[in-house]
């Protein structure tokens, strides 16, 4: 029950953690804001929610869900090109799928 309610409540930090990605990519993470990010980012880590997708991952349907598509000569199989928001997993179970581009290798 403990870990349900803490998936629950992590689950529900997702937009939080979203908008200071948002913010960092634009550099506005700064002063006192910057502290607190970093504190907030400490302790879901020790609770335990791990983020996940980067460019260049294999795509995965069971824990990306891809919202566009390509191809490219640049690729050997189906990979994230582009990670629009990234996922979250959870005691092993996944909170959200990171959503990505994908290319598949040019024919």
């Amino acid at each position: 029950v403990r870990e349900q309610s803490t998936a629950a409540v992590l689950a529900e930090l997702l937009t939080v953690l979203d908008d200071i990605d948002r913010a960092k990519e634009h550099g506005e993470v700064v002063g006192g804001f910057k502290a607190v990010a970093a504190s907030l980012d400490a302790v879901i880590s020790k609770l335990g929610l791990e983020q996940f997708g980067e460019a260049g991952d294999r795509f995965d349907p069971n824990i990306h869900e891809a919202l566009t598509h390509s191809e490219s000569a640049e690729v050997t199989e189906t990979t994230c090109v582009q990670v629009f928001q990234p996922g979250y997993r959870f005691a092993g179970r996944i909170v959200r799928p990171a959503r990505v581009g994908v290319a598949d290798p040019a024919p």
